[in-house]
């Protein structure tokens, strides 16, 4: 049966481990040292190269590259890449996930995430699960999108940039610097659209909570003071909740700096 579900016009390298149900259509290339879960699609023209480990139900359509070799002068030709990716995500057309810069270091996908048409993900990137990248966003090397993060249409997110959780990055924006949790970002350049109430209402959030953050978010954009003194307002003058230890923790974290700037 599984000689049947894999085109005898697809290359699988002798190496290669597929797990049950694999589904491989014509002229998809799977390189040595691949692992590809139970029930995972791979269409026509992708390619899976050498280190690439994916999970189980994912769908990866035609033209992608997984574990291309990273586009950085850091990069030592002919060292193993590294790409891990979880179960139930959609690759879509002309995706380009390029592997981490060196053996011990990999570019990492969660679960059931959505990269739209010509997403380009450079080397050591983590992005968390269940995020939308859409068409043409380009991630550079070392940043975090984190769990529940949209990258809208040709967003640009720049070297070492951290996404916060359940943010939404609106159209054609170039993230310089980190985006806290739960906010919307917009404009040229890059600034505060408020909170992205609608999506954390979705997501469960309820009114009194949504108050706390709309409210700690108030403190860090409406005033001028320094991150450090916003910190210790938020923590003094919010209720404390682990929503509120997402935001404190982020920024406390942060050595780029933040969108700071309200459009």
């Amino acid at each position: 049966m599984q000689s049947e579900l894999i085109s005898p016009l697809a290359y699988i390298h002798p190496s290669a481990q597929l797990g049950e149900g694999v589904k491989v259509h014509p002229f998809a290339y799977i390189d040595k040292d691949v692992r590809i879960g139970a029930g995972t699609v791979v269409m026509a023209h992708s390619s899976i190269l050498e280190g690439a480990q994916i999970g189980e139900g994912n769908y990866i359509y035609q033209g992608a590259v997984i574990g291309a070799t990273p586009q950085s002068f850091r990069y030592q030709t002919g060292h193993r890449t590294n790409v891990v990716i979880g179960n139930g995500n959609r690759i879509r057309e002309n995706v380009v996930i390029a592997g981490g810069l060196n053996d011990d270091s990999a570019t990492v996908i969660g679960n059931d995430c959505f990269l739209m048409d010509g997403v380009h993900i450079c080397h050591d990137v983590h992005v968390h699960d269940a995020c939308v990248l859409g068409i043409g966003a380009q991630v550079a090397g070392d940043c975090r999108v984190n769990f529940h993060s949209i990258l809208s249409s040709g967003v640009i997110v720049q070297h070492k940039a951290r996404i916060g959780r359940y943010s939404l990055v609106q159209s054609g924006v170039c993230v310089q610097k980190d985006v806290p949790p739960y906010l919307i970002i917009g404009g040229h350049p890059a600034g505060y659209h408020g909170v992205n109430a609608q999506i954390l209402q979705k997501a469960g959030m309820d009114e009194r909570m949504l108050r706390h953050v709309t409210n700690a978010y108030r403190m860090l954009y409406s005033g001028g003071d320094d991150l450090s003194d916003v910190i210790l307002k938020i923590k003094e003058q919010i209720p404390q909740s682990p929503e509120i230890e997402v935001i404190t923790n982020f920024l406390s974290q942060s050595t780029r700096g933040i969108v700071r700037r309200e459009a």
